[in-house]
């Protein structure tokens, strides 16, 4: 492992450049023939993500059957979709405290558990005050969900393969959502909040059978589990010392660090690592992507697109992208991706405009719903294979002042969920990511978080 000293005598290169060691590869091939049990513990673990995209989209294809079974008004069903923001704020603050006491595994159950009750509250419901409190707990358990299962993941996966892996959980995001709004077209509201339980009992299902994360085993004092998980993760003859002894490096770094507070996100000599995280979910948020979804129905109808199809169309369009930015982010880096994403979301956000623009001018009505249907397109294709996924991935790297930062960050990604978007936050997002966003593409996450201690000294 690259120390402190390596780092400021600049051995170990840039953050800002893609990096990695000959002897990191070796030990990255070593590892390529015992991946069966990471690939299960990510597919296990990314059954929250799952659950995310499910309880996000299940709104919307029940709107009217909840208005009409319930007698609910329509500032009543707003207020039902709202609360699952508030939820998920409330599990975003308590996440990071729960995940360093019951463990990664212990948190992921706790979540899944609760969102089961949320699930089972909006089932038998009969009246708005038992939906509201469903639909919070819902989202309290998405809310540690979007901090535990990328961490968990990031914790477990080889430093080849920890990019996309990652951008899976964005996938089984994606496919939560596409799941919610195709059984949403066919069955009841009750029925689709029961298929909301089936990725929670199969990620507790599946605990029972995967590994803790051997860092945060190391965090806690159990060393001879550390190892023994470890060699689960990476099969029982590969060395793993080499790995171990970086995890416990880092963590004796890390220690040696004075307890971050509240208050040290403010200071100047960690405000760059805040400023990365923080800056990636806001402009995550304010480039207008939740604007877009909950408003697809309309502006599919305006094209003159059913607004079923419309939503099934794009959910299936996020999930092809995520896909190719699983397969090429290890490849191409994070700071290309992210640029590429923010241009996209700018083009297709000028080419929606100028749709409604010719619309109302009555200029090439006949190319309106065309501009409509390809910026809308673009652009949620564009946030896919950037904005949606790489913060997650980037604040998943760890730190000391990085780790409150995350919980921050979560934080904004819920509070600003619901603000008004607008395109210029596109052009903004392009000029923040090329001037401050670090390339951690090839690193080690005990090597970032050398190099980000190393800059806050």
């Amino acid at each position: 492992m690259a120390d402190s000293q390596d780092i400021e005598k600049g051995s170990s290169g840039s953050l800002f450049q893609p990096f990695i060691r000959k002897d990191e590869r070796q030990r990255n091939s070593d590892y390529n023939g015992s991946l069966f049990m990471v690939l299960v513990s990510t597919f296990v673990a990314v059954m929250g993500s799952f659950e995310f995209g499910s309880s996000i989209g299940y709104s919307s294809p029940t709107q009217q059957a909840i208005t009409e079974e319930l007698g609910m008004s329509s500032q009543q069903f707003s207020v039902f979709g709202s609360i699952l923001t508030i939820g998920a704020m409330v599990g975003s603050i308590s996440c990071g405290r729960a995940a360093d006491l019951l463990g990664r595994k212990g948190t992921m159950k706790m979540s899944s558990i609760i969102s089961i009750a949320g699930w089972l509250i909006i089932y038998l419901s009969l009246g708005p005050l038992a939906l509201d409190f469903g639909r919070f707990l819902t989202g309290y358990g998405i809310g540690v969900n979007s901090y535990v299962v990328p961490v968990y993941i990031a914790e477990i996966t080889p430093t080849n393969l920890r990019g996309a892996l990652l951008i899976v959980h964005q996938v089984a995001i994606a496919s939560g959502l596409l799941v919610a709004y195709t059984v949403g077209a066919f069955v009841s509201w009750r029925t689709v909040a029961l298929t909301g339980m089936i990725p929670c009992a199969v990620m507790i299902l599946g605990l029972y059978f995967i590994p803790e994360s051997p860092r945060w085993l190391a965090m806690v004092g159990c060393q001879d589990d550390f190892i023994d998980q470890l060699h689960k993760l990476r099969g029982d003859s590969a060395d793993v010392t080499k790995e171990a002894a970086e995890i416990q490096d880092s963590l004796v770094t890390l220690h040696s660090l004075p307890k971050a507070t509240v208050l040290d996100l403010f200071r100047k000599r960690n405000l760059h690592l805040v400023v990365i995280g923080v800056g990636l979910m806001v402009f995550q948020q304010f480039s207008g992507y939740n604007g877009v979804v909950y408003y697809a129905n309309q502006i599919f109808t305006s094209a003159g697109v059913p607004p079923n199809v419309g939503s099934i169309l794009y959910a299936c369009l996020q999930i092809i992208v995520l896909s190719l930015g699983a397969v090429i982010i290890d490849r191409v880096g994070r700071r290309p991706l992210l640029m590429i994403s923010a241009s996209g979301m700018l083009l297709g956000s000028l080419l929606t405009g100028a749709s409604f623009y010719f619309k109302e001018h009555q200029l090439a009505s006949d190319w309106g719903p065309m501009f409509t249907i390809i910026g809308i397109m673009i652009y949620m294709g564009s946030y896919c294979l950037g904005l949606g996924g790489i913060p997650w991935i980037v604040m998943s790297e760890p730190g000391n002042i990085g780790q409150l930062g995350w919980y921050l960050g979560c934080f904004l990604h819920f509070q600003l969920s619901h603000e008004l978007d607008l395109i210029r936050f596109c052009g903004a997002a392009i000029v923040f990511i090329f001037k401050l966003v670090p390339e951690t593409k090839g690193r080690t996450l005990e090597e970032i978080q050398a190099y980000l201690c190393c800059s806050i000294q």
